[in-house]
C-alpha cells in the first residue's frame, strides 16, 4: 500500500497506506509509506467483495483510511492517518455498511484523537478516535499475546485495488494473506522493519495485499473460540502486492495494554 510516511533509513521513501482525500477504494496491495496528509491512498489488491455484515466492526474514515471499532465509541486506526492528538471534530466515521454510498450508512463525527505516545513515523503506528456517540455495532477484540501472530490473516478495506490507482472503491473488499517471518521480511526491508512493533504478511508471489486507502484498517483472524481477533493494523510497505514485498502491519499485541489505557482516558 502506498501511505504517507517519512523517509526511513536506507534512502528509500516509504508511503503509509492511506488514501487521498475523497478516494475510497479497496485493493489488496503492497504498502508504500506516505504523509498524514496523503494517508487516504490505500486499498486491498487481489481481493473479493465482502458480504454485508461479514465484518461489522469495520469503519471508514473521511480522510481515506480504515479502522475498527475498539469500543462502541472508540475507533482503532493508524497514527499516520492522524494529524496529532487532541480535540478533533473533523473526522466522519462511516459504519454499518459495505457500500459507502448506502442510505443506511451510520455516520458519526469524532470528538478527540489520541496518537500513540512517541510516534515519529517509525513503529508505534496506532491511534484512537473518540466518537461523538456510540455506534451500535460489534467491536473487534485485540490480541494481547503473540499466539495468534501466525498462520493466515484476513485483510479488508475500501482502498485501491491496484498500486497507483489513486481512486479507491466505495464497496468493502477482503483478502487472505499468510504470516511472513521477520527474518524473511527483512530480506526486503532490512532494518527499516521494527520487528518488535511490526508484523509482516503477504504472498511470495505478490498479487494480494493492502494498498492506498486501507491504512488503519485491521488485519485479523479467528481465535481458539472461533471469534475474530485483531493482530495487526495496516501500516506501510513498498508499493502494493509486489512479488517478494510483504505488507507491514502494526503488531497489535505489543501495544494492547497501551491502547487499553489510552481508550480509558479518552
Amino acid at each position: 500500500m502506498t501511505h504517507n510516511l517519512p523517509k526511513r533509513s536506507g534512502g528509500l521513501t516509504l508511503v503509509k497506506r492511506a488514501a487521498a482525500a475523497g478516494a475510497v477504494a479497496l485493493a489488496v496491495a503492497s504498502l508504500q509509506p506516505v504523509s498524514a496528509a496523503q494517508a487516504a491512498d490505500t486499498r486491498v489488491v487481489g481481493g473479493t467483495p465482502a458480504a454485508q455484515n461479514e465484518f461489522p466492526f469495520m469503519v471508514h474514515l473521511s480522510m481515506g483510511c480504515g479502522g475498527a471499532l475498539y469500543k462502541k465509541d472508540v475507533v482503532l486506526t493508524a497514527a499516520h492517518c492522524m494529524d496529532g492528538s487532541g480535540n478533533n471534530n473533523r473526522i466522519t466515521v462511516t459504519a454499518g455498511v459495505n457500500d459507502l454510498n448506502s442510505s443506511s450508512a451510520i455516520k458519526v463525527k469524532s470528538t478527540k484523537v489520541k496518537v500513540a505516545p512517541g510516534y515519529d513515523g517509525t513503529g508505534k503506528d496506532w491511534a484512537l478516535i473518540k466518537l461523538a456517540k456510540p455506534i451500535d455495532r460489534p467491536t473487534l477484540k485485540l490480541a494481547t499475546t503473540d499466539r495468534y501472530n501466525r498462520g493466515m490473516f484476513t485483510i479488508a478495506g475500501w482502498g485501491d485495488t491496484r498500486e497507483g490507482a489513486g481512486t479507491g472503491t466505495t464497496k468493502l473488499r477482503k483478502a487472505t494473506v499468510p504470516f511472513v517471518a521477520d527474518r524473511v521480511c527483512k530480506r526486503h526491508y532490512g532494518n527499516r522493519l521494527v520487528a518488535k512493533e511490526e508484523v509482516c504478511a503477504g504472498w511470495t508471489r505478490g498479487s494480494v495485499d493492502t494498498c492506498q486507502g486501507d491504512s488503519g484498517g485491521p488485519m485479523f483472524r479467528k481465535d481458539d473460540a472461533g471469534k475474530w481477533i485483531q493482530v495487526g493494523i495496516v501500516s506501510w510497505g513498498d508499493g502494493c502486492a509486489r512479488a517478494g514485498v510483504p505488507g507491514v502491519y502494526t503488531q497489535v499485541n505489543t501495544f494492547a495494554a497501551d491502547i487499553a489505557r489510552a481508550a480509558s482516558a479518552l
